[in-house]
C-alpha cells in the first residue's frame, strides 16, 4: 500500500508538473516546486502566524504584553456553540488570494501549502489532548456539484492522517443552501446559517470530542451552527481549527 501511495504521489507531482510550471504561482518570481504547494520561500515569509496573546474562545489575535487567559469583548456578548476556535494564521492579502484561487478556480496546486500552515499549528496541539473524531464543514450538495469538491474536507484528511483522528464526513450535512457570508454583517451571518447545518438520519453522538476543520474563520457564525447542531446530538465537545483567521 505504501509503494502504490508513493507512486501515486509521483503520477500526481508529474501532473501538477504539467499544469503548472516551477515557478511560485503567486509571485510568479521564484521557483517553487508542488511539494511546496508552489509557493516560494519569500511569499512564505509573507505569512503571519498567529501566537499568543489571542482570544481563548475565539482565537483572535491582539497585541501587546497579556500574560494571561482573557476573553474578548465579542464573545462575551456571543452564545458560541463550540468549546474554543483556533487558526494558523491571519487572512492577509496573500493567503486570502490563495484559498480564493483554491476554492472558487480549483487551483489544487495549493493544497500542499495550506495543509501544512493547518499540520504546523493544529497538530501539536491536538495531539496535547485526546480528540475522538475530525468532522469538515461541509457543502451544500448543489455547491458541491459546482466546485467538485469541498475544501474543508480536503485539508481536513492530511490533518487526520498526521494525528491519528479520524475522520468522519457522514455525521453533519447542510440542508440550507446559503448565501456566500463574504459580504454579510455579523447579525446576518448568523441568521443565514442559524438553520443552515443538521445530522444525517440515523445518526448521533455519544458524549465523543469533536475537532471542526474550515479554511477561514471569520464571526464564527458557521462553525458554531455546525458545533450546536452536533452538541445537541450528544458531542461532549466541539473545537474549531482552520486554516485563516479573518477580520
Amino acid at each position: 500500500m505504501a509503494a502504490l501511495a508513493q507512486s501515486l504521489k509521483k503520477w500526481a507531482d508529474a501532473a501538477l508538473a504539467l499544469c503548472y510550471p516551477e515557478v511560485c504561482q503567486l509571485c510568479g518570481n521564484s521557483r517553487a516546486t508542488p511539494l511546496e504547494g508552489l509557493v516560494c520561500t519569500g511569499c512564505r515569509g509573507q505569512v503571519r502566524f498567529i501566537d499568543p496573546p489571542f482570544c481563548k474562545r475565539c482565537g483572535t489575535r491582539f497585541e501587546g504584553q497579556i500574560t494571561t487567559e482573557f476573553e474578548c469583548a465579542n464573545c462575551r456578548d456571543l452564545a458560541l456553540d463550540f468549546s474554543f476556535a483556533r487558526s494558523a494564521v491571519i487572512a492577509r492579502e496573500g493567503v486570502l488570494e490563495i484559498i480564493h484561487r483554491y476554492k472558487y478556480h480549483r487551483a489544487l496546486c495549493f493544497e500542499p501549502f495550506l495543509a501544512d500552515l493547518l499540520l504546523s499549528r493544529a497538530a501539536p496541539a491536538l495531539a496535547a489532548v485526546k480528540w475522538d473524531i475530525i468532522v469538515p464543514v461541509p457543502l451544500h450538495h448543489t455547491r458541491l456539484r459546482e466546485r467538485e469538491f469541498n475544501q474543508a474536507e480536503r485539508l481536513a484528511r492530511p490533518l487526520s492522517a498526521a494525528t491519528g483522528i479520524p475522520i468522519e464526513t457522514s455525521l453533519l450535512r447542510r440542508v440550507v443552501p446559503t448565501e456566500t457570508q463574504t459580504l454579510l454583517s455579523r447579525p446576518e451571518r448568523l441568521a443565514n446559517v442559524r438553520r443552515a447545518f443538521a445530522m444525517r438520519p440515523g445518526k448521533s453522538l455519544n458524549g465523543q470530542r469533536i475537532v471542526l476543520i474550515d479554511d477561514v474563520f471569520t464571526t464564527g457564525a458557521t462553525t458554531s451552527a455546525c458545533a450546536k447542531v452536533l452538541r445537541t446530538a450528544g458531542a461532549g465537545e466541539v473545537c474549531v481549527w482552520t486554516v485563516a483567521r479573518g477580520a
